[in-house]
């Protein structure tokens, strides 16, 4: 694992190089409970598959990464994609890259695209959220649930320094009252890039209203709905996954050829 100083944090991350030159570098940002680690073995199938760069690096406070010394706020997600995100791409000298987000991750992503429209190549969104629905709070109560009777604190400190921090800075600011408007929507039309987004038809924290409002808003975004497939569609439907972004990047990278 290598580790980089980003904002004054160090950070972890694992880089993937690329098989061949002159391909997009593929940034990969992770879940809500999520760090480098707990994508196992997804980045590397995904840098042999596309034989681009893949950078997949745990946020402040994630797996072996330093947290911010201040408590989380209701904009946490702004924080990661306006200023933390920006500052690893220049650190990494990553021009151009094209997210992969899950999740958070995937919200995240779309929040930098509208924020800095002409940076990325492209975003891959898995299950994102652009606003809070019914299904993700009950989703969010029903794993504070498993947590306090079940050894996931004991399984998720395997991933993370401090385990019970994640845990609940996640699920205490989604359950939140104030939490309960969180809406990025007003990102979306500023989003210039291409963009996939993908999400499982069993998906347990949202609907599929998640990804349609995406491609209600910026044209030309590819959706992908699939069947059998949970709220982590690189696990559960791993093959269609990959074939899915091998041909995104494919997509992208020919989108910037021809814009030159």
């Amino acid at each position: 694992m290598k580790h980089i100083l980003v904002n004054g944090l160090r950070l972890e991350y694992r880089d993937f190089p690329a098989a061949v030159e002159g391909l997009p570098t593929l940034l990969l940002l992770h879940e809500g409970l999520g760090c480098v680690a707990m994508w196992r073995d997804f980045p590397a199938k995904l840098a042999a598959a596309t034989a681009c760069r893949v950078v997949v690096w745990s946020r402040p406070g994630y797996g072996g990464s330093q947290p911010y010394p201040e408590e989380r706020q209701k904009g946490y997600m702004h924080r990661e994609a306006e200023e933390s995100l920006p500052a690893l791409i220049a650190a990494l000298h990553i021009e151009r890259p094209l997210l992969v987000g899950h999740s958070d991750g995937g919200s995240i992503a779309l929040l930098f695209a509208g924020a800095f429209p002409e940076v990325p190549l492209g975003i891959a969104v898995l299950a994102p959220h652009e606003f809070v629905e019914e299904v993700t709070l009950a989703g969010i109560r029903s794993a504070r649930s498993i947590w306090e009777s079940t050894d996931w604190p004991t399984k998720l400190g395997r991933y993370h320094l401090d385990a019970a921090r994640v845990f609940a800075e996640w699920n205490d600011t989604w359950l939140s009252p104030l939490f309960r408007e969180w809406n990025i929507e007003q990102y979306l039309p500023k989003i210039r890039c291409p963009v996939l987004a993908i999400q499982g038809e069993d998906d347990e924290y949202a609907t599929m209203r998640q990804i349609e409002v995406i491609a209600e808003q910026v044209p030309g975004t590819e959706l992908l709905k699939l069947p059998n497939c949970g709220h982590t569609p690189q696990r559960d439907q791993e093959a269609a996954v990959l074939a899915a972004l091998l041909a995104f990047v494919n997509r992208a990278n020919r989108a910037k050829g021809s814009s030159r």
